[in-house]
């Protein structure tokens, strides 16, 4: 909630700072923004960002399968939970 509430004040600042300031600033902002993309430095720390996320997505999606895969075989055949089944941990779900 509280970067929420964050973005919306920043978002608020910033529109009022962009009427108060009129085109020209605001071309000259978007032209800096330009350059700052188009900067190869960036360009590959963001590549770099961009391949880091998909990796550890899918890491958790495999994992998240394994775990579901898991509760899926310890079910009896009445869809109920064993009561004394050993968990990953070596303790009983009792």
């Amino acid at each position: 909630m509280r970067y929420k509430l964050i973005f919306v004040v920043g978002l608020a600042v910033g529109f009022v700072i962009g009427t108060r300031a009129g085109r020209e600033q605001y071309e000259r902002m978007k032209k800096s923004a330009q350059a700052v993309a188009q900067n190869p430095a960036v360009r590959n720390a963001a590549e770099s960002a961009a391949q880091t996320g998909r990796q550890v997505a899918g890491k958790a999606l495999h994992a998240v399968g394994d775990q579901a895969q898991k509760i899926r075989s310890r079910r009896d055949h009445d869809g109920q939970f064993s009561v004394y089944e050993e968990d990953d941990w070596g303790t009983s779900n009792t």
